[in-house]
Parts: C-alpha cells; sequence; structure tokens
C-alpha cells in the first residue's frame, strides 16, 4: 500500500469554485493515499485596495470577513480537524441553500459541536493576525494574481508544489476523481509549467 501524503487547500466559505474543488478532494481521498487538510485563505484580503472591482463584488468582500474570521478562530482553538468540520458546515449552507441570514455562523458552529460564541469572532480583529499569515502561508507559493482554491501538495519527485486550481463543475466521483488528481499532479509537478486554461461556459454545479 502506497503512503499516504498530506494535501492542503486553502478555502474562502464565500467561493464556489473552492467548494466544489473542496469536494472533489474528499472524492480524492477516498481512491488515492491522500490526506486534506482545509486552510483559511481570504478574498477580501486579496483584494484589499483595489478600487476596481464592481460595487456588487465589494460588497461580498466586505461580508466574506466574518466567516474567515470564525474559521481561524476555530483552527486557532479547536485544530485542524474542526476547520474542516466547520468548513463543510459552512460551505453546505451557503452553496447548497443559499443561506446568507446572521444565523449562518451560529448555525454552522452549533452543528459541529462548537460554541456559537465562536461566532462573535466574525466582528473582530483579534484573529486577523493568524488570518493574514494562514493566508499569506497559501498565496506566496502562487503569487498574488490568483484566487482560491489553491492547493499544496508533494511533487513526483517530492518536493512540494504549489498552484491554483483546479477549477472544475461539477465535482468528479470515484475513480474520475482520482484521475483527475493524478493528470493535476502530473502537469503541476512538471518543471516550468504554468499555466492551462479555458472560457468557463458553465455556472457552478453542486450535484
Amino acid at each position: 500500500m502506497s503512503e499516504r501524503t498530506t494535501v492542503e487547500m486553502w478555502f474562502d466559505p464565500a467561493c464556489p469554485w473552492a467548494w466544489i474543488t473542496s469536494r472533489w478532494l474528499l472524492e480524492v481521498e477516498r481512491v488515492r493515499p491522500v490526506d486534506v487538510r482545509f486552510r483559511v485563505m481570504s478574498l477580501a484580503v486579496l483584494n484589499e485596495g483595489r478600487d476596481d472591482l464592481p460595487a456588487e463584488y465589494k460588497e461580498m468582500l466586505a461580508q466574506a470577513w466574518g466567516p474567515v474570521r470564525v474559521c481561524i478562530a476555530v483552527e486557532n482553538e479547536h485544530g485542524q480537524q474542526a476547520v474542516r468540520d466547520l468548513y463543510t458546515a459552512l460551505g453546505t449552507r451557503i452553496h447548497l441553500r443559499g443561506d446568507r441570514g446572521p444565523q449562518l455562523l451560529t448555525e454552522a458552529l452549533t452543528e459541529v459541536g462548537l460554541d456559537p460564541a465562536l461566532a462573535e469572532a466574525a466582528t473582530s480583529t483579534d484573529h486577523d493576525k493568524a488570518l493574514r499569515a494562514s493566508h499569506d502561508a497559501g498565496m506566496k507559493p502562487v503569487g498574488t494574481d490568483v484566487g482560491t482554491p489553491v492547493i499544496h501538495a508533494p511533487g513526483p519527485t517530492g518536493e512540494p508544489i504549489a498552484f491554483f486550481g483546479p477549477v472544475i463543475t461539477p465535482a468528479p466521483k470515484g475513480e474520475a476523481a482520482g484521475r483527475l488528481w493524478d493528470g493535476v499532479l502530473l502537469v503541476a509537478g512538471t518543471p516550468g509549467f504554468y499555466e492551462l486554461k479555458r472560457t468557463r461556459d458553465l455556472d457552478p454545479i453542486f450535484d
């Protein structure tokens, strides 16, 4: 049996594409010797100072501070498994149910057995230093001209590789998820490989 390796994915709960990629990685765990850790980045941090953004996107970024602050507070106090569970609870509400109300954070925290009072971190700057440190750890290896998802994984020679994507919809299941993982590692681990892209012609599919 192959030795299991740890793969890290940086997410912002607000991003539907990151959500789909995260569900694909959970499928990969089932068919490849991979353990996934979910780490926090922030689209609001990434886009700080960008006055050229549409007003609607700026409003989304303003609202996005709350969930990432709560996620990093949970990581600091309860560790990686708690972040993983909370991300699933938040993503299910945001992307599958369309929840956006004030109860979003407290309900997600309660579902995964955490103190709903942690939702107070959403409006506090107490964890912003840790949030920015987590964000920087994820983004620096890939640059700031990409968003989320960002994945860090062991490369084919054992050296770590970091890359943006894959941006996919819907998430492949079973062995199809494993084959995509094999291919992503192949191209991302090729020295000098930077980009493979085509225009998106589908909205996110969450099935």
